[in-house]
């Protein structure tokens, strides 16, 4: 019975974090439009936020070794949904950024600490289950949060658009704060202690490989997915905005390959996992290359699948890997990676679709990704048989 609470919990905090840190995505054409913005600029509405996320979850990781992570996991959900209400309310361009910005960093509390929160709630055997079901519900979250906006946008501008995602936030935040179990306690942990664990969550190179995965994977996804929008609306395809949030149904083949990743870890390991996952992943945004619809969509469908796949191994490798005493600071490193890779990566995407177009944009996604398995390939080498052994039990 804990374990499903703890389930349900993570599920609609991640459903709530997800929806509102991506929101603004399906709207960036409209964004662009009023505010006289290339892609690129449109894009900072994201890359702020999750870069203002990437700063901040370090920070916030450390200090719940001190306060625990519940508190954290539960701020971080109601002040989201704060920021959300007020992000459509700002006046002018920059200020709304600012507020992103201010959302960012109140989202950090939850994916910085979540994994460190379920390890030790469920233990090592538990773990990699329930943060397979904590990414499906990103995943919902993600999907559920760009389909409310891009659908409403049309009727309702994309500030009321908005507003529909901070409602959909405020439920699920709720259930959060109903249903989320006490964490263990944390004792007398100093803040010497915290700083030794973060040495020690950067010297381990299988857990530097998990962490240029998300760096490397994440910026590749978002920069599509920024990017998305301008390319369906446009020349050749010229989608209405609603029609083309419907790419992001893609969210729920993520949504099934996060929760499968374990059965596929436990059958090929979780190397062989990772690195086939990241290569489907160039494979899906190679698709999309030609000026056809079904083909555009069959590579969108695929991409989303493979890299949710491919974050689900990572981030539970992550977690199952990192010492009793630093998984705070190794949660919350794989997640500034995650996000400084959604910041950068995503805002370098949209700047080079603006400025070379789609097929530019997916040979630097499809470097990036090959990068991230050469990355694999040699950091988690020597800790492979390692790997295998704690995966088989």
């Amino acid at each position: 019975m804990t374990t499903r609470r703890v389930k349900t919990a993570v599920a609609a905090a991640g459903i709530s974090s997800f929806a509102l840190l991506y929101a603004p995505q399906p709207v960036l054409p409209q964004l662009a439009a009023q505010y006289h913005l290339d892609p690129g600029g449109a894009a900072l509405a994201i890359s702020v936020a999750t870069g203002a996320l990437a700063i901040a979850v370090l920070p916030i990781a450390a200090l719940s070794e001190v306060v625990g992570r519940r508190p954290v996991i539960l701020t971080s959900v109601v002040a989201s949904v704060v920021f959300g209400l007020l992000v459509p309310l700002m006046p002018t361009y920059p200020a709304l950024l600012v507020m992103r910005a201010f959302q960012g960093i109140a989202i950090a509390g939850f994916p910085g600490v979540a994994a460190a929160y379920l390890a030790e709630r469920l233990g090592r055997a538990g773990v990699a289950a329930a943060v397979g079901a904590m990414i499906a519900g990103n995943t919902v979250g993600g999907m559920l949060g760009r389909l409310a906006s891009g659908f409403t946008a049309g009727p309702l501008g994309w500030r009321g658009a908005l507003y529909v995602v901070a409602g959909v936030g405020a439920v699920c935040s709720a259930i959060t704060v109903v249903t989320l179990p006490p964490g263990t306690s944390r004792g007398n942990v100093r803040l010497r202690a915290v700083a030794t664990g973060l040495v020690t969550a950067l010297r381990r190179p299988v857990l530097l490989a998990q962490y240029a995965v998300a760096l490397l994977a994440m910026g590749s996804f978002v920069a599509l997915y920024n990017a998305a929008g301008f390319r369906l609306t446009g020349d050749p395809l010229h989608l209405s905005p609603a029609v083309a949030s419907l790419v992001f149904l893609a969210y729920a083949t993520g949504s099934v390959s996060s929760a499968a990743a374990g059965r596929l870890v436990a059958r090929v390991g979780r190397r062989r996992a990772l690195i086939g996952s990241l290569l489907l992943t160039a494979a899906g945004a190679a698709l999309t290359l030609p000026d056809s619809l079904p083909l555009v969509i069959a590579g969108f469908l695929l991409l989303t699948c493979a890299f949710f796949a491919a974050h689900a191994v990572a981030n539970g490798w992550a977690a199952a890997e990192a010492p009793e005493d630093a998984r705070g600071q190794v949660g919350g490193t794989y997640t500034a990676s995650y996000y400084l890779g959604s910041s950068v990566g995503g805002a370098a995407g949209a700047w080079v679709y603006g400025h070379a177009g789609w097929p530019w944009l997916i040979a630097v996604v499809a470097a990036w990704l090959l990068l991230a398995v050469a990355v694999v390939g040699t950091g988690t080498r020597v800790r492979v048989g390692r790997a295998e052994l704690v995966n088989a039990g």
